[in-house]
């Protein structure tokens, strides 16, 4: 096959960053990509409705002429966010989800949840509403093991709250582990994941390939070769809870190689080409589209894109530095080839 075309997809879970930041990444995903779940950690969070809508037309006025792309919008989870927010988001038509950052978990999250019981009255009226809860999935209990929170998050946290919010949809994004695979797939309906293009292609070993391999620093971290061939068997399997979210995470080169290096991977420069190249590792290219272009928008009960993208085999070798704003950016693979390229 040398060709290959998809509906055009839609990115679950992606950052843009703001202002000459944003203009800097935005296209990337844009000619790729018809509609992005837009992460709402900035500083300051995006908090209320009115933020989501002005951050909306920030990224709407970013990008080049010519080109169409819809960023869905999300709220950012405090103790405080009162149930009031969540029906004004409702109303407004462009917030899609309410994202659970656990206070300190990763990058821009200080401002997140201390305790989710804090929010139990927010959680009800999403419930009620059908407005998805967004979960970065980790425990911030400094006595667990980093390669262990998902899953301690999972049972001492996501667990219970299921139980007592039943029907509340949630999206546990980027997942890790195999345990984060089964839960999802075991639970009802109104659960689904995300997988990330660097969880399937990568295992554990690439954040110490010839040294400290900065660059391949994410939160949740990578994880041994098992987790990450049953996060591929997920991807592939055609089950409709498993979708596509990038988690491309832009940091300039300095915040990166530094001494507490931030979180972070930026996959956006070829997005679609290296879910492609993972596929094809795995003999699924068949399973791709369904992945990437449909069962996202049915989860979120979105229409699906009448367009199409079209891949084509071609190495081409990835950029050393993208431009950032004032600044430089290292993408995922930098100096390196992708076997596969957009048309």
């Amino acid at each position: 096959m040398d060709r290959l075309t998809l509906r055009r997809p839609d990115d679950w879970h992606l950052h843009l960053r703001d202002g000459a930041a944003l203009a800097s990444v935005v296209a990337d995903s844009a000619r790729r990509f018809a509609r992005a779940i837009v992460m709402p950690n900035l500083k300051p969070a995006v908090r209320t409705t009115v933020q989501a809508l002005d951050y909306r037309e920030r990224i709407l006025g970013a990008l080049p002429d010519g080109i169409s792309f819809d960023p869905l919008m999300t709220l950012y989870l405090t103790d405080d966010t009162p149930p009031e927010e969540i029906v004004r988001s409702r109303l407004s038509g462009r917030v899609f989800g309410v994202k659970l950052y656990p206070a300190g978990a990763t990058t821009h999250s200080d401002e997140g949840v201390t305790r989710l019981s804090r929010c139990f009255h927010t959680l009800e009226k999403m419930e009620e509403l059908g407005l998805p809860l967004l979960v970065h999935g980790e425990s911030t209990d400094p006595a667990i093991d980093v390669f262990d929170r998902e899953q301690a998050f999972i049972e001492e946290t996501l667990g219970p709250a299921l139980e007592r919010f039943p029907r509340l949809k949630v999206v546990l994004e980027h997942i890790t582990t195999r345990e984060a695979a089964q839960y999802v797939e075991v639970t009802g309906p109104n659960v689904a994941a995300t997988i990330t293009a660097h969880h399937l292609l990568m295992n554990r070993n690439a954040l110490f390939l010839g040294g400290i391999r900065p660059h391949h620093y994410c939160l949740p971290v990578l994880k041994r070769e098992s987790h990450r061939e049953a996060l591929v068997e997920a991807a592939t399997s055609g089950n409709p809870k498993f979708f596509l979210g990038t988690d491309s995470a832009p940091h300039p080169r300095g915040a990166k190689e530094a001494a507490c290096g931030c979180a972070g991977i930026y996959t956006a420069h070829a997005a679609i080409e290296l879910y492609a190249a993972a596929f094809e590792e795995a003999g699924a290219l068949d399973k791709l589209e369904g992945f990437a272009s449909a069962f996202g928008a049915g989860f979120y009960g979105l229409p699906l894109n009448s367009d199409t993208i079209t891949l084509e085999r071609a190495e081409w070798r990835v950029p050393e530095l993208l431009a950032f704003g004032g600044e430089e950016l290292v993408p995922l693979r930098a100096g390196e080839t992708i076997p596969w390229k957009l048309a």
